[in-house]
């Protein structure tokens, strides 16, 4: 999945949107809402694109797990995240089997299943390949929408140097001396 300026902060039960850079704070748009506000210096804000679950092999980036989550569900949406902690423990076993039990804590599993659902429900789960698709046509339509490049107008001749007039000449004062 393309998890692309997609934030995630501490404290708060959804996801947000990166819209700028502040000078010592993080602009944000609720996914949900649609209300905006900054996150300030002290807020522990992770972009999803940046998060991995750690497995017995190498950790598995977020997005690699939401494609499981994706083609697990056919496209649907994913269990809720708030059934029993048995259930969603066997649910995210069939889903990513290698999974490291020891570090890979329940409240870990709750937020992945939790985002899932609010992705889905707003319809921004995109597969990456998707998404490199509609990127390159959407190039591909930039591209032939252009006009064609004009020749350029022959440059312009440079004016004839005119000559310096002469410097005028100041009379400089001397410095008075002290007494």
């Amino acid at each position: 999945m393309n998890l692309k300026d997609i934030l995630a902060i501490s404290g708060e039960g959804t996801l947000f949107r990166f819209i700028a850079q502040g000078k010592n704070a993080v602009i944000v748009e609720n996914l949900e809402t649609g209300r905006r506000f900054s996150a300030g210096a002290t807020a522990k804000v992770s972009a999803l694109e940046e998060i991995s679950i750690f497995t017995t092999g190498e950790d598995m980036p977020l997005g690699k797990v939401m494609d499981r989550l994706w083609e697990k569900e056919n496209g649907g949406e994913a269990i809720s995240h708030k059934l029993p902690d048995a259930e969603m423990k066997k649910y995210f076993e069939e889903l990513l089997p290698e999974y490291d039990r020891e570090r890979v804590y329940m409240s870990d599993i709750k937020k992945v299943l939790h985002w899932y659902n609010i992705l889905h429900k707003l319809n921004l789960l995109v597969k990456e390949e998707e998404g490199k698709k509609e990127e390159e046509e959407k190039k591909e339509v930039e591209a032939s929408t252009k006009k064609p490049a004009e020749e350029p107008a022959e440059p312009r001749k440079k004016a004839a140097a005119r000559p310096k007039a002469p410097a005028k000449k100041t009379a400089k004062k001397k410095p008075a001396a002290d007494k």
